[in-house]
């Protein structure tokens, strides 16, 4: 059985090594010239379990209306006259609510363990080295930023995470390079947390899946899928077609688009989010681990030789421009903690679209159609959900059982328009 992947991010890639190692023949096909050159290339580095959530949650949309006219802000909303912006914004402050949060950050939470579980299972066993480090700290600047976590501590002790919230000079004690002077009430210290090269360990699956006989077709953009009968038949691309028994959809962004065209609609939007890699030049002065600021969302994070900063949504329009007030906050935040560990003027920005459905969870395996499936929709959560998910939708293809339950995380939770 053939079966085409489309989207060679960290989604994509996971999902056709996991599908060859159930033995079936396997495409992948990219716009792009190379894997990990969207979402996956500069995220924050983040593979969060105990803190993976949605990023509608209580007290979110008081906080970007408070945000809305200063220079920095951790959201930037851009209103358009688009009917898809407005319908996911409707959607997404609904899903605000606290009894919904909880609900969707138990279903993130599932599947981000299940993925950790996973992805040390296939480091072990391939030695796959993507510049890891263990260790999270949540900084928060004020008694504020600690109140609206309250939520999520509540469900990091219900869950039985590893934990604790420490004062703002057990911060600097374990975080040495945190300098003095900027605004500091405490920080929530999560051990068990871990980072890593998002690119890097793309990269590597792929060299892993290509060795195996995956195959894969860069340059290669699909413009439309053909069904007939209710079966997937083939993708229509400028270099002609690609016939397959079936297919995976996991186009990050770009999948609403190939979906809307045969009739399943799903509340997918791009929520832009900036990036800046600088080059550490006082190793002394940059932090060991992981780093947030929870007042701008913004993660800095140490990849080898580098420092990558990352963070800000924007809800706008669809097209990808740096935009200096993002890239503002991040250049503020990183040197507010730690302006002496990297060459910041020569950083490198950059910009990506975050797939986003506004409850927070992905949508993984079956639709309607018989053959065509779908892994997407993991927002700013993909790199730390990729392994689970794409090991959940491999099985589903295989008409094999997940090694976790699937409630509320199908293509089902949206078939009504309804919050299952």
């Amino acid at each position: 059985m053939h079966v085409l992947v489309i989207g060679a991010g960290i989604i994509g890639v996971t999902t056709a090594f996991e599908l060859r190692q159930r033995g079936f023949e396997v495409t992948v096909v990219d716009r792009h010239a190379g894997v990990a050159q969207e979402a996956s290339y500069g995220n924050a580095g983040v593979i969060s379990t105990a803190y993976a959530g949605p990023w509608a949650q209580p007290g979110m949309p008081a906080k970007i209306l408070g945000y809305l006219w200063r220079s920095h802000s951790p959201v930037i909303y851009r209103p358009s006259l688009a009917p898809a912006q407005w319908r996911w914004v409707v959607r997404w402050l609904g899903e605000c609510r606290l009894q919904r949060f909880r609900v969707n950050k138990q279903r993130m939470q599932r599947l981000a363990e299940y993925s950790r579980a996973v992805l040390h299972e296939l480091r072990r066993r391939h030695s796959i080295d993507y510049e890891q480090a263990q260790g999270w700290l949540q900084l928060f600047r004020s008694e504020a930023d600690m109140a609206r976590a309250k939520p999520s501590l509540d469900m990091l002790a219900q869950a039985g995470s590893p934990h604790r919230l420490i004062s703002a000079e057990q911060c600097r004690a374990l975080e040495p390079a945190i300098v003095d002077g900027t605004p500091l009430a405490g920080g929530l210290h999560l051990p068990e947390e871990e980072t890593g090269n998002c690119a890097y360990f793309t990269r590597r699956v792929k060299d892993l899946a290509a060795a195996q006989g995956v195959r894969f077709l860069f340059d290669t953009a699909v413009s439309a899928l053909a069904i007939e009968g209710g079966r997937f038949r083939q993708a229509r691309t400028g270099s002609g077609p690609l016939a397959a028994d079936a297919v995976v959809i996991a186009a990050g962004a770009d999948s609403g688009r190939l979906l809307r065209r045969t009739g399943i609609r799903l509340p997918l939007y791009p929520v832009k989010g900036y990036a800046l890699t600088a080059r550490i030049t006082r190793h002394e002065y940059a932090p060991l681990m992981s780093v947030m600021d929870e007042a701008y969302k913004v993660a800095v994070t140490r990849m080898g030789n580098r420092l990558r900063v990352a963070g800000t949504a924007e809800l706008g329009n669809r097209r990808l421009e740096l935009r200096d007030s993002a890239l503002g906050t991040l250049f503020k935040v990183v040197r507010d903690w730690f302006p002496g560990a990297a060459d910041y003027a020569q950083a490198r920005p950059w910009v990506g679209a975050r797939p986003m459905l506004p409850d927070g969870p992905p949508v993984l395996g079956a639709t309607p159609f018989a053959n065509v499936y779908l892994n997407l929709g993991h927002g700013s959560t993909g790199w730390a959900m990729a392994c689970g998910s794409a090991r959940v939708v491999a099985d589903v293809v295989a008409g094999a059982t997940p090694e976790i339950d699937l409630e509320g995380l199908t293509v089902e939770r949206f078939a009504r328009g309804g919050k299952a």
